[in-house]
């Protein structure tokens, strides 16, 4: 079984959350072969030193991770606060292969087939314009399902990557091998408010019909609404989700609802789609992503149990 450790500080100097991280994966030292950090924005300009002194404390070389506005750890949420989180695992050598900063497609690819994997998690530079297409060519090289996000800072962008930090492009990890077997959960901390829907006309990002319906009377009779009623009680709450493709589960990715026709009946949303495609409506609010999550993580433990 694999084991890990997780440490997180918060508010202090730099070099002193470091070093409590550190203490507290002392017994990583020797074992471990791989590590996650995370840090909050303000922390962002001292990546380097954090992941060289992480190296050096905990003898573990291999680190992913990078800053955002915010980050989670056990029992705690952090943000707009100086706040570091850090664990380690002891994966096989074999099971795991490390992206450096790749900054085209055409690096993507040769980077990502000296290991077929199962998972890859990734970090993007969002001053790239190129990260959508490095981050699908390292999908279809590696043959991965990939999570992760942008680094996130007011000025410096580090991302770690091994024992030292880089920027520009796409780094991170890809797991697979070695043994290894993942199991992949999705929350959006939604609960869906009505059946899956098929799309019979759209333009782009607007839903024309539903099921031969207007989207519009479809959204409605999803969320209970009345049709004269005003729609800004509810538009908040109320988004759009689509399948995700690849996925061994029923997953899905939510997008805003970016406008309304209520007289034409159209319905538009952050996402391009066409006629065929499927979409469902869910309502996000504390007690419904409190249950999705919930749902989530009691699956994902179920599957993760072996025979």
């Amino acid at each position: 079984m694999v084991d890990f450790r997780m440490a997180q500080s918060a508010d202090k100097e730099a070099e002193v959350l470091m070093a409590e991280c550190s203490a507290a994966l002392v017994g990583a030292v020797g074992r471990h072969t791989l590590g996650f950090v995370y840090a909050t924005a303000p922390l962002a300009g001292a990546m380097p030193m954090i992941v060289a002194g992480l190296a050096e404390r905990t003898g573990v070389q291999q680190w992913v991770g990078t800053a955002g506005l915010g980050v989670c750890a056990t029992g705690n949420e952090y943000f707009d606060r100086p706040a570091l989180v850090a664990m380690t695992c002891d994966l096989e050598r074999s099971a795991f292969h490390m992206l450096p900063s790749i900054a085209s497609e055409d690096e993507a690819a040769a980077a990502s087939s000296k290991l077929l994997a199962q998972i890859g998690i990734v970090h993007g530079d969002p001053r790239n314009a190129h990260v959508t297409g490095i981050i699908e060519a390292i999908a279809r090289a590696g043959d991965a399902y990939l999570v992760g996000g942008l680094t996130s800072a007011e000025a410096t962008l580090w991302q770690a990557s091994g024992a030292n930090v880089v920027h520009g492009g796409v780094s991170g990890v890809l797991l697979g091998g070695g043994g290894l077997e993942v199991v992949v959960g999705l929350t959006q901390g939604c609960s869906p408010i009505g059946p899956p829907r098929t799309i019979g006309e759209a333009q782009d990002n607007v839903l024309v019909t539903l099921d031969g319906r207007p989207a519009y009377e479809v959204l409605l009779e999803d969320i209970g609404a009345p049709a004269d009623g005003d729609p800004r009680q509810w538009l908040a709450n109320i988004h759009v989700a689509l399948p995700v493709p690849g996925s061994d589960r029923a997953d899905y990715v939510v997008r805003n609802l970016t406008g309304i026709g209520p007289e034409q009946g159209l319905v538009a949303i952050g996402e391009l789609v066409s006629a065929g495609d499927r979409v469902m409506f869910v309502r996000r609010d504390p007690v419904s992503a409190a249950r999705d999550l919930e749902r989530m993580l009691g699956e994902l433990k179920a599957r993760a149990k072996k025979p």
